[in-house]
């Protein structure tokens, strides 16, 4: 086991980032101050070996991120299942956890993480459209993947006003609904609701729903763009800005037991929360390092 622990950037909390097996290394932080967020991104079953690509985005030579093949979906499942129960194990009575997959799992996934945080613990899903197109043919392509919500107890943080979780009216809605202005000169529109009045103002927006097609995976995998690492099916800052903002507080730990190349860590640094990155593949340690400014 290797660990690393330095500022990512003058000013940000202090974070964490360690190589080896996250089932090795998650009862240890277990016994420390709890997270009260946790994000795992793992392997989704692809059965390939996934390359890194240098800073023009061509494939580098002998450099393979991560091997994605488990012989079935059972042998996935069976790699899955205690490391999710060793995540549980460092969790807050407060915290949350979103498991990222596609189609290929999610549903056997869903399955195996009702018996290992209860059924009672599932808050819901989130559709995430990473806007690649449809490549598939003779049947349906699936162009999306999803984020599986889970409580470790009873009141998960979920801060509903942040603006990452909103987003304006339509724009029908805001012609036809939105005609009255306060002495500020600020739009919006009241309903009476069994005898109560609500105002809701149109520069605040609605709550945004369960599919998120605004935070696309190009920004992550075109070198042209300063987030972009060359790692293999990087995640955007977008969509993982909009989950840390959702579900912790400014004094939260957040933890990503499988950080590939440490998007999870990089945003919560620049968040300001307190962030632990683990990953088994040295090539992401490697990247992360660089990627969150560690000098040793």
């Amino acid at each position: 086991m290797t660990r690393h622990a330095a500022l990512a950037t003058p000013g940000t909390r202090r974070g964490e980032l360690a190589l080896g097996d996250c089932l090795t290394l998650l009862p240890e932080l277990a016994q420390k101050r709890p997270f009260d967020l946790v994000y795992v991104d793992p392997p989704f079953d692809t059965r390939a070996h996934h390359g890194v690509r240098d800073g023009r985005g061509e494939r580098a030579r002998g450099e393979r991120a991560y091997r994605d093949s488990w012989g079935g979906v059972d042998a996935f499942l069976a790699m899955l299942e205690p490391r999710l129960a060793a995540v549980r194990d460092t969790m807050s009575e407060r915290a949350s956890l979103f498991l990222h997959l596609d189609h290929r799992t999610v549903h056997e996934a869903k399955v195996l993480a009702d018996g290992v945080f209860g059924r009672g613990a599932f808050q819901g899903e989130i559709v995430w459209i990473p806007g690649n197109g449809a490549r598939r043919r003779g049947g349906p392509s699936v162009t999306h993947q999803t984020i599986l919500v889970y409580a470790r107890g009873s009141q998960m943080i979920w801060n509903d006003d942040d603006p990452a979780l909103r987003e304006p009216y339509a724009e029908t809605s805001q012609r036809m609904h939105f005609g009255k202005r306060d002495a500020s000169g600020r739009q919006y529109r009241e309903r009476v609701i069994a005898g109560k009045s609500y105002r809701y103002y149109a520069d605040i927006g609605r709550r945004r729903g369960s599919v998120w097609s605004d935070c696309p995976s190009m920004r992550a995998n075109t070198p042209l763009l300063g987030e972009a690492t060359g790692y293999p099916t990087q995640k955007p800052e977008a969509l993982l800005e909009r989950i840390i903002r959702a579900a912790s507080l400014p004094e939260s730990r957040v933890l990503d037991p499988m950080c590939g190349s440490g998007t999870t860590l990089a945003v919560a640094a620049r968040l300001g929360r307190a962030w632990t990155g683990i990953d088994v593949s040295p090539v992401a340690i490697r990247i992360a390092k660089k990627r969150l400014g560690f000098t040793d």
